[in-house]
């Protein structure tokens, strides 16, 4: 048995769930279009340029939460996953989800997206363990603030850290999968990393590394780096 993780992001699903969610509240007119728009698309492209301030992110990202009812923004979040999400799932990543599952393997979710949306969709995968950023939820609300480090970069790795001394897994075989070299911290760390359709910068590192990459854009689940 090994421990098996994922990123989320354009890795196990064809899009960014963060930078979505965003659309979303703008196409139900539940943010401001203009501002909202513009400054989500400037994040995006700062985060695929490794040049994102995650503190400034999540401000921005979290602060939508504070100004509705939990209940509200459940029921949003429903729709969401179900109209949004639900057609972006990848069959092939269901099928190597499915496949370290018959392993035996131990999954998890590490992502930099706050746990308010991915929690329903990492549920989609049948996945146990998310490690993400944590919305601050006070006297039935959402504050607008985070808990703790953000899950991002260096944060991954110390978010992983901290729940192997919690439980009885280890590092060893252990496997990551991500597209983005904003995850070059965490891919060092496992025994197998994995780049998934990966951007140019990881691209380039993966081969140099002789890191298997792969694809679960083209319908066809690969297996091939499972059987070493």
């Amino acid at each position: 048995m090994s421990l098996a993780i994922f990123d989320l992001d354009n890795t196990l699903i064809a899009d960014d769930s963060d930078y979505l969610w965003g659309q979303f509240l703008v196409d139900r007119g539940i943010v401001d279009k203009d501002e909202y728009e513009r400054a989500n698309a400037k994040f995006y492209d700062d985060y695929k340029h490794g040049t994102l301030n995650i503190v400034e992110f999540l401000q921005f990202s979290l602060r939508p939460l504070s100004l509705h009812t939990a209940e509200r923004l459940f029921r949003w979040r429903d729709e969401f996953v179900e109209d949004i999400i639900r057609p972006l799932l990848l069959q092939p990543a269901l099928e190597l989800v499915a496949k370290h599952k018959k392993r035996g393997d131990t999954l998890m979710v590490i992502t930099a997206t706050n746990r308010f949306v991915t929690e329903p969709i990492v549920e989609l995968f049948g996945i146990e363990n998310l490690l993400a950023t944590t919305p601050e939820f006070t006297d039935g609300r959402y504050t607008g603030g985070f808990i703790g480090l953000p899950c991002f970069r260096e944060g991954k790795v110390a978010y992983l850290e901290n729940w192997l001394q919690s439980s009885h897994e280890s590092l060893q075989n252990s496997w990551f999968y991500s597209d983005s070299h904003n995850d070059l911290p965490l891919l060092n760390k496992v025994e197998n990393p994995i780049a998934v359709d990966p951007d140019d910068t990881l691209r380039r590192h993966a081969e140099s590394a002789k890191w298997p990459i792969i694809s679960l854009r083209n319908g066809v689940c690969p297996a091939d780096h499972l059987h070493k």
